[in-house]
């Protein structure tokens, strides 16, 4: 059953400013991994780091939807959620697969940027299916998080994120998603955030993600995917 209180209910915009995070980053990998030159290991290991930060966090968002989302929608959510949540955790198992895959793939390019075409093959495969899952997500899932999922219970997801990221990175993951996110809806998260964190990251975070976005993508402001 849905909460029959008065609590305020979950706020999605959110996740669409993630989505769309994901959608720009991951979908730049494919093309940074194919532009190394065989043996520029300089340059294969700053890619690599971005691709290790970026699997994490997305690792980290959906065991977040595993842990918190699905179990929610599924006890609340009736018919509807028992006939689009198991489809999500296919999806999820399939994009792990492509991570598991990446993983065991990473470390040798990495080291010696060499066998950069199986990896960016592979990027393609997450791609692909987290493509597709994001958008049925956005359709079919978060209309029914408005509806049973309340606002505390959304957040505990961002928390067990913030908690498992790496603290050092997470300035450019704001800027990250800063860059295309709905000015709104940032503020809306940093109003959760500590006092330092509210007046620092929407400085701060930008700066960070440009010289990153330099340094990676060649430019400060690499290919949007929102108009």
């Amino acid at each position: 059953m849905s909460p029959t209180t008065n609590e305020p209910m979950a706020d999605v915009r959110d996740m669409y400013v993630l989505h769309t995070l994901f959608r720009r980053e991951i979908g730049l990998l494919p093309r940074l991994v194919r532009a190394v030159a065989p043996g520029d290991t300089k340059r294969s290991e700053a890619v690599g780091a971005h691709i290790e930060l970026l699997s994490g966090l997305l690792h980290l968002h959906h065991e977040g939807e595993d842990l918190i989302l699905w179990p929610l929608l599924d006890q609340r959510g009736g018919e509807e959620a028992k006939a689009i949540v198991p489809a999500m955790e296919e999806q999820h198992h399939a994009i792990e697969a492509a991570n598991a895959e990446l993983a065991r793939l990473l470390p040798q390019w990495r080291s010696t940027a060499r066998g950069g075409s199986g990896l960016a093959d592979v990027l393609d495969q997450l791609l692909v299916v987290l493509l597709e899952h994001m958008a049925m997500e956005e359709e079919r899932i978060l209309p029914l998080a408005e509806k049973h999922v309340t606002a505390a219970e959304w957040n505990k997801m961002g928390e067990h994120g913030l908690a498992e990221a790496p603290k050092k990175a997470l300035p450019v993951i704001f800027g990250m998603a800063m860059y295309e996110g709905n000015p709104e809806v940032i503020k809306a998260i940093l109003s959760e955030a500590p006092l330092p964190a509210r007046l620092l990251m929407p400085v701060l975070a930008p700066r960070l993600y440009a010289k990153h976005a330099k340094r990676i993508h060649g430019t400060a402001t690499p290919q949007r995917v929102t108009r």
